[in-house]
This record gives structure tokens, C-alpha cells and sequence, in this order.
């Protein structure tokens, strides 16, 4: 038992290595430019794919063997110096979160890339050379290659250190992170030095893949998975911390492989399978260190950066033309099924948009005047789904039963969530919502008893006078009108006024009365209830639901409909909505690679549209009546 717990450590140190690697090189890249970088996981893949080719073209033996692997952290670390020139730089000049977005559709492009390149199947790759055997380790084998890479991160880690402590490159890359102004107003090109750091930190993520070259397959979902590894390390770690990424790797591989070793143990008489822990253990880890230290483990508050985007203007309340013109569109959304016999999917489709509305306008009502960024939004909206499937089938009750009572059940996971989560702000706040969600999602997918675990539920349909498209498509309308109705009010109600003057000044909000904290988790709560209700709608038109409903994919599928309209206009979250699901559901039966080409789309709406589809319209309307207002019209016209 004791020499396999050990083993099972001296894995885990293998594991803190490369996963050090990889986050070493996100923290870098976000410390310097504030870049929420979800491109970083797809170095990481790309580097595994390269390694794998290089090292076929050079020779398995030897010297050609690592010069491969070297060789791919270096090409990678090139592609990542033309992303940030072709892309990034780009849209510098956009909000934060719109760099974001373009970074994912990065992701996309670079996914499909890697698909057309080497193919869907997994590519295994050679042992390294004189390193194919094992060693005794109180009598169990040990991998010569796993020894080996426990000394890899600490030898990175030094690396680092002396290069940031001992150098001018150095010196500047942690003034930077401070504050890149002052440090531009010394005559330091910003521009490269940005370039210089997302060149070291995908060469890092890609020497982090080409380095698991023996351990594991190349595969095209290597990006992702990784992509939520490195965030739960940074920001345990504390956000440009180097030492910090490298505790919190240690930590959270140690972790995961104590799970691994202790197995099956008995727990008040039941046994419980703490393998099963290692699905969402980094994020139980990730959740308990930011309500116990919200800045991580050695991470400090981040410094105030000065944005280059315009001022939002106050919200102005709907005009005539605007109500005329809803009015219009509402109308026309209910003739919509009389034209089936020459459209016979438009119903279909337009359901599937509807829902994507309310969900993508729950999490903007958050986002957007609440200032509070979600990367677990899913969270809710599958927590709605099974609420209300749940109580279809296991509580026999009516189906309108269910769908009113089962976004109460996203209700509750947002109040208790969300007490947590305000508390704390910007990219610890998103990253603490994404814990939440893959929390649930972890308990969702292993409860074979109660959700049907990975299979989910089937069964789940409506009642007989909705069994029609037709009609459920109706009853879809009228509730997510109502519930976009509703959410507006809101807005113009005393809570939103409160929510806005907490997210553009929480100390003067504070000295006028307002409790801060308070607003924002009542409005985190009605946030989560409308998204459940979104999830529940969902689950009916669907007639089955399944984790993915709450998976990672689902949060960023949200972030993306939000950000694509407009986060500072109340049309945007519906207009992403609409354009990203028509976008998603023509192009996927397009062509095979779709991601690549929906990606390419979002990135030239990204670059064409920097404050969003609907407020670049704004804008545009604004100037072409020649008044004065188009800054407003752009940001906080809110239309």
C-alpha cells in the first residue's frame, strides 16, 4: 500500500512538471499583456503534434530524438509571435474580453488546422532515448522518463529566475506587469516586448506537449483540457506569479495522484471511489484557495490597467423607433410557422435561437451592467434542465409543473454559488464560477443513479398539447419575450441602477449606501434563475439532456454569443445569440472544417466589430445621422 501511495506521488511530480510548463507560460503572457489567453492550450497541442513529426523526420535515437523536441518549442513559439502580430495586435485597442474572443476563435482555427494536417486519429509517439526503461522504487517499477521530468520543473524554474532577476528582458517583463504604461512611457516598444513574451510563453506550453511525447497520444482534445488545467494552476498559483504556477502545479498533481493511490476507502461505513475525485479535484482545490485568499496562493491584487476603450455612457430607455422596430421582428417571429412547408427547419432552428437568446442575455445581465465575468455559466442552465427533467420523471409531475419549478433549482445553485463569488473580481471571479460549474458537472456526470451519469436522460418531452413543433415553439417565444421583458425592467429598476454604479465605482457606490456585495449576488441569483429557465426549455425541445449541457464548451459557447453582439448593449447578447447559432448550425454542414471557418468568421466580426455586432451597428447608425452621440450610441446606447 505505502510504496504504491509513493509511486503514485513520484508520478505526481512528474505531472507538476508539465503542467508547470504550461502555466508558467499563460501566467507570463496575462501578467504582461492581460490577456485571457484561451489559445494557450492549442500551443500545447500543436507543440505534441509537431515533436511527433519532427521527431519522425529526424530519427527516434539520440540527439535527433531531443533536438526534435526542442526544435517544435521553437517553431511554436514563432507561430505564437505571428498570432500575436497578426491577431492580437489587432484588437489591443478592444475591451479585454473581446481579446478573449478572439483568442478562441484562434482555438478553433488552429484545431481544424491541426485536423487537416494529421487526421482525427490519435498519434502515438516514440519512447526517448536511453530513457525506455524503468527503475526499482521500494519494489515497484518507476519510469526512467517520469524521473526524468521531475527535475524539469525546477530547472525551468530557475531558468525563469535568473532570466527575470538577471536580465534587462527580464527586468522589463516584470515591470510590465506592474504597469506596461509606465513602462512604455520610458521608451520601451511595447509592441515587441508583447511579442517577445507570447513567443516565450507558447514556446513554454509547446516544450510543456512535446515533452508528454512518450506519455501520451496527440490529439485534437488536448487543447481544451489542457486550457482549463493551466487557469486552475495560474490562478491557485496567483496571476503572474512564476513560484506561485509552480506551487500550485506541485499542490494540485500531488493531489490528484494521493487520489489515485488511496483508491477505494470507507468513509462512515460507505465506500467511496476517491479516483472519482480526480475529474474536478483541481477545482475543489482551485475554489477553497480563492475563498481562503482571493489574489491565489502568492499572487498580489492586480494593478488597474487604463483601458484604450471608449467610456460607457448611461443606459437610455427604449424609443419609439426601437419599440417599433421590436414590435416588427416579434411579429414576424410569430408568422414563422406558417412558412414550414417552404421552410420546414426554420422552427427547428429558430427554437434552438430563442434559447440561446435568454441564455446568452441571462449571463450579459451579469457581465454587462453587473461588471461580474462568468466562465461557468452552463452551470445554471444544466442545472435547469435536469431540475425539470428530474421532476418530469422522478416526481411524475405535470410537464408545466416542471418547467416553472425547475429553473428554482438553478435559483439555488446561484445563491449559493454566487455568496461566494461576488467577493471577488475579475479573472478570479470568472475562474471561481468555472470551479462552480465543473463541480456540478462532476456530479452530474458520475450520479449514474439520479442524472443517468454520461448517457444523461432521454424521455424528456412535452405535454401533448406542445408535442408539435409548432406549439412549442410558440410557448418558447412567449416565455423568452416575457423573460427578455422582464429582464430589461430590471435594469431600470433600483437594482439595476445599483448593479451599474457597483461595477463603475464600488467605493463611491459604497459611501452612498449601497451594499455592493448585496446587489450584485441578488442579481447573480436572477441571472442563474432565467438561465435555468433557458436549460428547461432546452431539456423539452430536446426531449433528453446529458452533461454536456453543463460541460465547459456549453460557458464558452455563452461567453462568445455575448461578446460576438456586444456586452455594452442590451440587443447584443440576443444578436450574438442568433448569429452565432445560425453561424454554428450552416457552417458545420458546410464543410468538415467548420471550426476553422466559424472561427475565421468570429475573428474578421472580432477585428470589423470591436465593441460587438449590435454596438458597432450603433455606431454606425449614430454617424450616419450625423449626431453627435456616436461615442454613446456605441457603448451605452443600449438599444
Amino acid at each position: 500500500m505505502m510504496s504504491g501511495l509513493a509511486v503514485q506521488l513520484l508520478n505526481g511530480l512528474a505531472g507538476a512538471s508539465t503542467l508547470f510548463l504550461i502555466a508558467v507560460g499563460l501566467s507570463l503572457i496575462f501578467g504582461v499583456s492581460r490577456i485571457v489567453n484561451f489559445a494557450h492550450g492549442s500551443m500545447t497541442m500543436i507543440g505534441l503534434y509537431v515533436a511527433y513529426t519532427l521527431v519522425g523526420v529526424l530519427g527516434d535515437s539520440g540527439v535527433a530524438w531531443w533536438a526534435g523536441v526542442l526544435l517544435a518549442a521553437l517553431a511554436v513559439g514563432a507561430l505564437g509571435a505571428l498570432i500575436e502580430i497578426g491577431v492580437l495586435r489587432r484588437v489591443y485597442h478592444a475591451p479585454e474580453l473581446f481579446q478573449l474572443l478572439a483568442t478562441f476563435a484562434v482555438v478553433l482555427i488552429l484545431r481544424d488546422a491541426a485536423l487537416w494536417i494529421w487526421g482525427p486519429e490519435d498519434l502515438f509517439g516514440p519512447k526517448a532515448p536511453g530513457m525506455k526503461g524503468a527503475v526499482d522504487i521500494l519494489g515497484r517499477a518507476f519510469p526512467q522518463y517520469d524521473l526524468f521530468l521531475i527535475f524539469v520543473g525546477p530547472v525551468v524554474l530557475l531558468a525563469l529566475w535568473l532570466l527575470l532577476r538577471r536580465t534587462r528582458a527580464g527586468i522589463l517583463i516584470r515591470a510590465a506587469t506592474q504597469d506596461r504604461e509606465m513602462v512604455g512611457a520610458l521608451g520601451v516598444n511595447q509592441a515587441w516586448l508583447f511579442t517577445g513574451v507570447f513567443a516565450l510563453g507558447s514556446a513554454l506550453a509547446a516544450l510543456g506537449g512535446a515533452l508528454q511525447l512518450p506519455r501520451e497520444p496527440a490529439n485534437l482534445g488536448l487543447d481544451l483540457t489542457t486550457i482549463g488545467e493551466a487557469f486552475v494552476v495560474v490562478v491557485v498559483g496567483g496571476m503572474g506569479s512564476i513560484p506561485g504556477a509552480y506551487l500550485a502545479a506541485l499542490l494540485i498533481a500531488e493531489i490528484k495522484a494521493l487520489c489515485y493511490g488511496l483508491g477505494t476507502v470507507e468513509l462512515f461505513g460507505t465506500s467511496f471511489s476517491m479516483s472519482k475525485l480526480t475529474l474536478v479535484v483541481e477545482f475543489l482545490v482551485m475554489a477553497a484557495v480563492l475563498v481562503w485568499r482571493p489574489w491565489g496562493l502568492l499572487g498580489r491584487p492586480q494593478a488597474n490597467v487604463r483601458s484604450a476603450a471608449e467610456a460607457e455612457a448611461p443606459m437610455r430607455p427604449m424609443g419609439r423607433g426601437a419599440q417599433l422596430a421590436v414590435a416588427c421582428v416579434f411579429a414576424v417571429l410569430l408568422m414563422v410557422p406558417w412558412l414550414g412547408e417552404q421552410f420546414p427547419y426554420a422552427t427547428v432552428l429558430l427554437i434552438d435561437m430563442l434559447i440561446a437568446a435568454l441564455f446568452a442575455a441571462s449571463l450579459h445581465f451579469v457581465m454587462g451592467p453587473g461588471g461580474m465575468h462568468s466562465f461557468g455559466h452552463a452551470a445554471y442552465f444544466g442545472l435547469g434542465a435536469y431540475g425539470a427533467a428530474l421532476l418530469l420523471r422522478g416526481a411524475a409531475l405535470p410537464m408545466e409543473a416542471a418547467l416553472v419549478l425547475g429553473p428554482l433549482v438553478a435559483l439555488v445553485g446561484a445563491v449559493v454559488f454566487g455568496w461566494f463569488a461576488v467577493r471577488l473580481s475579475g479573472v478570479y471571479l470568472a475562474m471561481l464560477t468555472l470551479a462552480f460549474a465543473q463541480i456540478v458537472w462532476s456530479v452530474v456526470f458520475q450520479w449514474d443513479d439520479v442524472t443517468g451519469g454520461s448517457n444523461g436522460l432521454v424521455g424528456i418531452w412535452p405535454a401533448e398539447w406542445l408535442s408539435s413543433k409548432t406549439a412549442y415553439y410558440w410557448l418558447t417565444l412567449a416565455t423568452v419575450g416575457a423573460s427578455l421583458y422582464l429582464l430589461r425592467r430590471l435594469l431600470f429598476s433600483p437594482l439595476g441602477y445599483a448593479m451599474r454604479a457597483g461595477r463603475d465605482s464600488p467605493l463611491r457606490a459604497e459611501a452612498t449606501g449601497i451594499d455592493v456585495v448585496r446587489q450584485h449576488w441578488i442579481a447573480f441569483s436572477v441571472a442563474g434563475l432565467f438561465c435555468g429557465l433557458a436549460g428547461a426549455l432546452f431539456a423539452f425541445a430536446k426531449g433528453s439532456i446529458s452533461p454536456e449541457a453543463i460541460s465547459v464548451g456549453r460557458s464558452v459557447d455563452g461567453l462568445v454569443m455575448v461578446l460576438l453582439g456586444g456586452v455594452q448593449t442590451l440587443a447584443g447578447p440576443v444578436v450574438g445569440a442568433g448569429v452565432f447559432t445560425w453561424l454554428q448550425d450552416s457552417v458545420s454542414r458546410a464543410t468538415e472544417y467548420w471550426r476553422a471557418l466559424l472561427g475565421a468568421v468570429v475573428l474578421g466580426l472580432v477585428i470589423l466589430f470591436p465593441q460587438g455586432i449590435a454596438g458597432g451597428l450603433l455606431a454606425l447608425a449614430a454617424r450616419m445621422r450625423g449626431t453627435d452621440d456616436a461615442g454613446a450610441a456605441a457603448t451605452g446606447g443600449r438599444r
